[in-house]
Order: structure tokens, then sequence, then C-alpha cells
């Protein structure tokens, strides 16, 4: 029987309702894995007519996560990021993607940006997913097309990312 978004959405409400996010987001890891091995699952949630490069298929109305599915055509490269006051769980469907992890090395304030160095770098391959808690500076590059689940703690359409800059 397929994983159905219903029972993700389900699962992740429950193991969010757990505890602090900072455990419950790497049990949430293991859900969203869960979900990217059931083709079903993929077929279904990557299937709809005139998909957007970012489109949100779950929102919960009790915690506030949403769940994304985002497809992309070709290369892409995201600059350093945050997700300012909340986090995200990226999982990857199909394609690769080589993501960075980045340390502040000096907090920004007003108009002057964070400034980051590289940490790690490394792949994200079909069926992986990798929580990046409050906070976490990371960044994206694909090199062909790519599709992946993005669990976002809070819809990101509304919120106010830090200004980061690569030292």
């Amino acid at each position: 029987m397929a994983y159905t978004l219903e029972a993700l959405a389900n699962d992740i409400r429950s193991t969010l309702k757990s505890g602090p996010v900072s455990e419950a987001g790497p049990k949430v890891v293991t859900l969203v894995e869960k979900a990217l091995k059931d083709k079903d699952f993929l077929q279904l949630n990557f299937s709809r007519p005139n998909m957007k490069v970012r489109e949100v298929i779950y929102e919960d109305p009790e915690t506030g996560f949403c769940v994304c599915a985002h497809t992309y055509e070709g290369a892409a490269t995201s600059p350093a990021h945050d997700h300012g006051p909340s986090w995200a769980i990226y999982g990857q469907a199909e394609g690769v993607t080589e993501m960075t992890d980045w340390k502040i090395i000096k907090k920004g304030s007003g108009e002057d940006p964070s400034l980051v160095e590289a940490v790690r770098t490394y792949k994200l391959e079909p069926g992986m997913a990798k929580f990046y808690d409050v906070g976490a500076v990371h960044s994206p590059k694909r090199d062909a097309a790519t599709k992946l689940i993005r669990i976002e703690g809070k819809n990101l359409d509304t919120v106010k990312r830090s200004n980061i800059k690569v030292a």
C-alpha cells in the first residue's frame, strides 16, 4: 500500500508534537525518506499538470509545517541562505543535489550581512533527506533536472530570511 501525502502529514504532525524540533526534525527525516522510496507517492505528488518549480502540496493547519514539491528542469545554484525563523528538510526524489553547509564567521546586524565560510559539501541522492535546523546556512547546486520534497517548518513564502554573504 502506498505511503500517501495524508499519511506523511499525519506522521510528521505527531512527530513534531513529540518534542523540540531539534529532536523531532531528524525523526521526520526518516518519514521523508520513507516517502521518497515509495514510487506511488512520487508519481502522485510530482505528476500534477502545470506544476510550478515550488508547489505547496500540504500546509498543516495545526502546526504550520508545509510539504512542498520542487521540480527543477535544469541546472540551478542557490546562494548561501537560511530559512529565517524556520527549519527545513530537503528530500531528494530524482537527480542529485550538491549541498554545501556554511558556518557564520561574523554575525551581521541591520544592513550588514552575516559572513559565512563553507564547512562541507556533500551529495543528496534519490531517497536521501537532510534536516536543516533554524539558523542552519546551506546552499544547493543542481547540474541537471531534479525533483525534491521539502518540508518547511512554516510556509517560507511569508518568511524573511537572513542577509548572508560569503566571506
